[in-house]
């Protein structure tokens, strides 16, 4: 029987064994074994409920490319590529996140030495499908997953781009153009990541590794060129997802800026909101999707000139309002991160399957999510004090990387998600409000970020340094950047007294 060689073919004129042959046979079955574990573990999910997860945002974006319409807040390129999943059953969406998911996992890990060990990748996936979201937004019908899928693409261009082949940079890119247009918010992430990688590689403090931000740079043009072309080319309108106004304007409704405003102008003819300030919305779900809202009443107020100027009139009245409340908004969505998973409320989603999909609407009824209820408080239980560990993680590995003995790309790969959640929370908390979903969405990377780093220090604390024989203790690094910190302080309050 012929030896097959799997894997990198060898040099001409050397003669290859027969054994190494049979080891790379069995490294592709073992390979092929682990990556499609982990496909399972990221659609999980949706295998339990039988059907792709679902939002009520959901049925908005489908609702897109159907009504050859732009609506608030939903891409059309999202609902897009929704629609071209519906004769799967829309499994043939999520399959592809799973597949995106799984390919900017391992090359992540590939990238910064952790690559050939295909349990590791694994046993990672493993440990963020029980103490994460990840799993969850991956096999959920919404752009929540390309939030990350950007944020990693980014810190792999950006920091670790010597590490990537040819085809792997494009397809990031691919990554990164695909889910600006997706969602405004990611879109706003995106610019604000690599605006401030250049800024911070500046700071010699920081001791960032050398950041190539040209190509990254590149992408995110690239993205932002995207929004506007794929909104013309799926509806006819050549202009940005509409509704940024009308979420800043629902946020300031919640912070009691405009109810502020209207008592001191209002009555005001030229004023149509001076008519519900009897009754008006204190919390920005009820302003944006109440029926019976002023906002809902007034059905020509998204994007009007009159939603627009009490934005730029209060923020002129009352400027030191305004900034306390977008502060706290932005502080609010840093620590909300609980996992949401939809099992209520869904009825916007479930009437347009109902009118759009009548052929797919039985099976979807009877998924676990329209028939069960789900206890979430369950999984928060574990998935929100891992989250708040892990950021802590992150934040102390930058600190101290030095000590630790990590490498300069952990550096870049913990100054990345700290950057992403903080960009994330600041867009989300103040031009819309804090909301746990977004930034959940997100927060799972410091969890793989930390599992990186711990894997990274176990492996070489076994391993030792090949060249200078030396082993990294963690755990005495982090002892002798106490001691010294317990001893300056110390010195500080012996002044003192």
């Amino acid at each position: 029987m012929a030896d097959i060689l799997v894997g990198r073919e060898p040099a001409r004129g050397v003669a290859l064994p027969g054994s190494f042959a049979r080891f790379s046979i069995r490294q592709a079955g073992v390979r092929t074994l682990a990556y499609g574990a982990m496909m399972l573990l990221l659609l999980a999910p949706a295998l339990w409920n039988g059907f792709a997860v679902i939002f009520p945002d959901t049925g908005g974006y489908l609702d897109r490319p159907i009504l050859g319409t732009l609506g608030m807040g939903r891409s059309a390129l999202y609902g897009a590529f929704l629609y071209l999943g519906v004769a799967s059953s829309f499994w043939l969406n999520i399959v592809v996140q799973a597949m995106m998911m799984s390919w900017l996992i391992v090359l992540t890990l590939r990238a910064h030495g952790l690559g050939g060990r295909p349990w590791l990748a694994f046993g990672i996936v493993a440990l963020l499908t029980v103490t994460t979201s990840m799993p969850w937004f991956t096999a959920q019908l919404m752009p929540d997953i390309l939030f990350p899928a950007a944020a990693l693409a980014l810190h792999l261009l950006i920091f670790r781009d010597r590490m990537l082949g040819r085809f792997e940079r494009w397809a990031l890119v691919a990554v990164i153009a695909f889910a600006m247009p997706s969602h405004m918010a990611a879109a706003g992430m995106c610019v604000a990541i690599v605006l401030a990688v250049a800024l911070l590689s500046r700071i010699r403090f920081v001791a960032l590794p050398p950041a190539r931000l040209t190509f990254a740079a590149g992408a995110v043009a690239a993205g932002l060129a995207l929004c506007p072309v794929s909104n013309y080319a799926i509806t006819g309108n050549f202009a940005l997802t509409p509704g940024g106004s009308s979420f800043l304007v629902g946020r300031l409704v919640e912070d009691g800026i405009v109810i502020r405003y209207l008592n001191d102008k209002c009555p005001d003819p030229a004023m149509r909101l001076c008519a519900f300030t009897r009754d008006f919305p204190t919390d920005a779900d009820t302003w944006l999707w109440d029926g019976n809202s002023p906002f809902r009443k007034l059905k020509d107020f998204e994007g009007s000139a009159e939603e627009n100027a009490i934005a730029l009139a209060t923020l002129k009245a009352y400027p030191f309002m305004h900034l306390t409340a977008a502060a706290r908004a932005a502080l609010t969505q840093m620590a909300t991160f609980a996992t949401e998973v939809s099992f209520a409320n869904n009825e916007p989603t479930i009437a347009m399957f109902k009118e759009h999909f009548p052929s797919l609407f039985p099976r979807f009824i009877e998924a676990r999510q329209q028939t069960q209820t789900f206890n979430a408080a369950l999984v928060n239980s574990v998935h929100v004090p891992v989250a708040a560990f892990a950021m802590a993680c992150v934040g102390a590995a930058l600190l101290l990387r030095r000590r630790l003995g990590l490498p300069p790309e952990f550096a870049g790969l913990a100054a990345t998600v700290l950057l992403a959640l903080s960009a994330n929370a600041t867009i989300c908390g103040v031009f819309a409000h804090a909301v746990d979903r977004y930034q959940s969405r997100l927060v799972w990377l410091a969890v793989f970020a930390t599992a990186m780093m711990a894997a990274w220090l176990v492996i070489n604390r076994r391993h030792g340094d090949a060249a200078t024989g030396r082993r990294i203790n963690p755990s005495a690094a982090i002892a002798v950047h106490f001691d010294a910190c317990r001893a300056k302080l110390s010195g500080m309050l012996a002044r003192w007294i």
